[in-house]
Formats: C-alpha cells, sequence, structure tokens
C-alpha cells in the first residue's frame, strides 16, 4: 500500500491498533487522519526524535530548506537544526496575526539575526491570513537549487498549514495536508509536488521534550493556543502581590514592577495576595531578569520584563528560559 496523504504514514490494513491503519485498501488516508479531519478526535503518537533527526539528516546537502518557526512559541532549542543539515536555509516566521499588528516584522527579522544558522533570506507570514505568501513563493523559486524544497521545524510550528496553503494558492492539486493544534500530526515525510518544477517535502516536526504540551492534557493545551491576535496584559505587581494564570503559572517579583503578559487572551490571568500557597507545589524556579529581557514558558508564552527584577516562578514545565525582548 501506499502512503496517507494526511501524514505521511505507510498505510496498512491488518492492525487497527497500529500506525497507518486504513479500513479499505483504497483509502487514502489513515484512520488517525480521518478521525482529527472529521470529528477534531487526535490519537498521541509515541515517536522518538531520533527518527526525525534521521529524516533531516538524510536531506540532499545541496537542496533549499525553508525552516519554519512560529513567532509566539520559538524554541530555544532552534540552534540544535544546525546539527542536522548545513543546507542554505529560507527562514519563515510564520503565525504572524498572532502577535500584535503594532509589531514591525522587521523587528523579527532583525531578531533571528543573532541565531548563527544559515539564513539566507527570511520572511514574515501569516497562512491563515494568505499575509506574505505571494513573497514567499517568489523567494522559493528563486533561492531553489533542484526540484525538491524541504520544509522543516518543530511541531506545531505551522509547516503542514503553510504547505496546504501554497497548494490552494498556486497549484491545481485537490489534496490536503492533515493539521492539527495537538502535536507530531504529520508522522513521515509527504512529497507535495506544486508543479513541474516545484516540489515540497513536509516533514515531520522535531519534538521539544521541554513544550508544555508534553505535561498537560489535549483539553488543556487547545486552550492555550492562540487562534487570534494577542491583546497583552500588563500589571503593576506590588510587594504582597502575584501573579496566577490558570492552574499553569505562579509568579512571585521582587522588588515590585511592571510585567506584560503575552499569552492566549482566554487565559485566566488574576493577581492574589501573596499569602497564599497556590500553585506551589510545582516546580519552581528562581530567576534573575535583567532590563529588557522576556521569561518565556515553552508553549504557553512570554512575560515582558523593562526592568531588572528577581523571580521566583512555578509551573508545569520544563521549558523557562530568558531572552532578549521579542518585542
Amino acid at each position: 500500500m501506499s502512503k496517507c496523504k494526511g501524514c505521511g504514514v505507510e498505510l496498512q490494513i491488518v492492525d487497527k491498533e497500529k500506525l497507518g491503519y486504513a479500513s479499505n485498501k483504497d483509502n487514502d488516508l489513515c484512520e488517525r487522519c480521518f478521525r482529527i479531519r472529521n470529528y477534531n478526535e487526535y490519537k498521541f503518537v509515541s515517536k522518538d526524535n531520533n527518527d526525525y533527526v534521521d529524516i533531516l539528516k538524510s536531506i540532499n546537502s545541496k537542496d533549499l530548506v525553508i525552516l519554519v518557526v512560529d513567532l509566539f512559541n520559538i524554541s530555544k532549542h532552534i540552534m540544535d537544526i544546525s546539527n542536522y543539515i548545513s543546507n542554505k536555509i529560507l527562514l519563515v516566521l510564520t503565525k504572524r496575526d498572532i502577535l500584535p499588528k503594532s509589531c514591525y516584522d522587521k523587528n523579527f527579522i532583525d531578531y533571528f539575526k543573532n541565531y548563527n544558522l544559515n539564513i539566507i533570506d527570511t520572511v514574515v507570514i501569516s497562512s491563515n491570513k494568505n499575509y506574505n505568501l505571494d513573497t514567499l513563493y517568489d523567494k522559493i523559486n528563486h533561492y531553489k537549487t533542484s526540484n525538491n524544497v524541504y520544509v522543516i521545524g518543530f511541531t506545531n510550528s505551522g509547516k503542514s498549514t503553510l504547505i496546504n496553503k501554497i497548494i490552494y494558492n498556486y497549484s491545481n492539486l485537490d489534496i490536503k495536508i492533515t493539521t492539527s493544534n495537538l502535536p507530531s500530526t504529520t508522522i513521515d515525510s509527504i512529497e507535495v509536488k506544486i508543479n513541474d518544477d516545484l516540489t515540497l517535502i513536509d516533514t515531520p516536526g522535531l519534538i521539544d521534550s521541554d513544550d508544555i504540551s508534553n505535561f498537560i492534557d489535549g483539553k488543556t493545551l487547545k486552550n492555550i493556543i492562540p487562534n487570534k491576535e494577542i491583546k497583552p496584559k500588563t500589571f503593576q505587581i506590588k510587594d504582597k502581590q502575584i501573579v496566577i494564570i490558570e492552574d499553569l503559572v505562579r509568579l512571585d517579583l521582587v522588588p515590585r514592577n511592571s510585567v506584560t503578559i503575552y499569552m492566549a487572551n482566554n487565559l485566566n490571568i488574576k493577581r492574589v495576595f501573596k499569602e497564599t500557597n497556590e500553585l506551589k507545589t510545582l516546580k519552581k524556579y528562581k530567576i534573575d531578569v535583567d532590563m529588557n529581557s522576556d521569561i518565556v514558558i515553552q508553549g504557553l508564552g512570554f512575560i515582558k520584563f523593562t526592568n531588572k527584577s528577581k523571580v521566583v516562578l512555578y509551573t508545569k514545565t520544563n521549558g523557562v528560559f530568558v531572552r532578549k525582548n521579542l518585542i
């Protein structure tokens, strides 16, 4: 049998419990993709990151690579990409529609100049809003060195959504790659022939083990992923106050300070009195934050600081780190 057109897995009709099961040999979708698309039912897939790394290492070093990065959820492990490929990279910063319109694209592009990757050009896009897709398509055709162009990135970065938009905008194909807000939807490489001169190859997303998606259930995950422009929330935190974000984060500051929180709009973010023991059973981090820095909680969002602060943060994930302000 052939590969599933939704996720790339090898199709099989023998075992319902194994990946790639299809109820009929003529099906072009596995049962998992069918249920994601039609019923929004997600079946967790346990895959080793080594499987995905092997796919990256097998990429022809002369072919153009599109690295898709979610602007809202930039992995601290992004530099690991350079361990697996040496290709020229067209950097695509996606989900622009999630961050405030008041931000300048040029600032995002300049931010990534600090990363030591083989980047030949950068495009800021929104697949959902069709923003800058013509520019990206022109750059793909300008920089490609063969018909094959690989699309890589971490899970949920928006690779498959981007390819679906390119299929819709620039081809006559009647196919669609399966997409989901949940990790590891694409399981193996999927080749999509856009035309006689361009084949896009969607690859499974690298798994970031520090992402909060690995520590919460599917219902909570859907709640923390923004689906529209974030409205930042700024809090002036006094000496006896803390910030609580759902049951996910507790933030204690010394001295009093102001913070701006960039997270999904529907999250319950509140100030409460410091004496509470709420969420103190979560993982504890003591962080000295410099001026103009963000504390990133991988997969949940980030907290912007303009002044120095001593922070005690409690959360469910290992993915907590400090970077210079993105915004």
